[in-house]
């Protein structure tokens, strides 16, 4: 089994030019898959908000929702660096409620390190949560958080002012004390600045692939998240597809009365049946 990773070890993977892999996961059997098969970091995002509770955003995303969702996922990959993202107004108020929110994540679900969205305007929430000595993960360009005041879902940083504003934040981030970097939907070319710029890791999500290593939303990859695919996924498998067959497989099986077989049912042991007979008729 491998051993779990830690912060110097996705330092040193950026130093040898080794790609660190990232997945979202919100439940027990999708970490155990994802330890399964290697995956270096794993983040409980407020995306469940949409993949899990089917939420329009990830506004309505609570606290205790991602503490649930952080805790299922450590039992399930107890050797997998994982990420608990903080949801929307769990850190916006205060440097103090940051901090103690951030506190939760490690204290009830243990947790390796936490996520939080935003560059220059975070600053002092990260390195208050940085002093107190949790490892922080900054988030910038598309930032769903707060994408009514970014026009939307859109891509950030395609012209040379915007990129320099996205680029201002990262370098913010970094100052502030954030251990690692994720940039979300930004083009390549200032994705590849920004990563060899900065001495932290920095990730991609929609961001190109010259920089440190690549995460998805699972529900993304494997094709169980229906209700749009954004332009930077790639789909590995189509479970919606093979779950949904598999249910109008069963309906007609148990509709046809070939579900359940004899092989399905459970039977009384020898000599039991007739005497359960006998009894019924006295």
């Amino acid at each position: 089994m491998a051993t779990k990773k830690a912060i110097h070890d996705f330092y040193q993977m950026k130093a040898d030019g080794k790609k660190v892999t990232w997945l979202t996961a919100y439940d027990f059997p999708t970490a155990q898959f994802a330890q399964n098969a290697g995956l270096d970091m794993l983040l409980v995002g407020d995306s469940l908000g949409m993949c899990v509770y089917g939420y329009k955003g990830t506004i309505p995303v609570t606290m205790d929702q991602c503490i649930t969702h952080c805790d299922a996922v450590r039992r399930g990959a107890p050797d997998t660096f994982v990420v608990g993202d903080m949801p929307f107004m769990s850190y916006q108020a205060s440097d103090q409620d940051a901090v103690y929110n951030a506190g939760r994540f490690l204290k009830e679900a243990d947790v390796d390190a936490v996520k939080l969205e935003g560059g220059t305007r975070v600053t002092s929430r990260i390195r208050a949560i940085v002093e107190a000595g949790i490892v922080v993960i900054g988030h910038i360009g598309l930032t769903p958080q707060s994408s009514g005041v970014l026009g939307g879902h859109k891509a950030q940083g395609r012209t040379a002012k915007d990129a320099a504003l996205v680029v201002e934040d990262a370098l913010a981030v970094q100052e502030a004390g954030a251990h690692l970097l994720l940039v979300e939907a930004v083009p390549p070319e200032v994705t590849e600045y920004i990563a060899k710029t900065l001495t932290i890791p920095v990730f991609s999500i929609g961001a190109g692939k010259e920089c440190d290593g690549q995460l998805l939303i699972v529900s993304d990859l494997i094709g169980q998240f229906q209700a749009f695919t954004p332009k930077f996924v790639k789909k590995y498998c189509d479970v919606a597809a093979i779950i949904t067959q598999a249910m109008r497989e069963y309906c007609e099986d148990v509709r046809n009365g070939n579900f359940p077989e004899d092989q399905h049912c459970y039977h009384m042991i020898d000599g039991e049946k007739e005497k359960f007979m006998a009894d019924m008729a006295d």
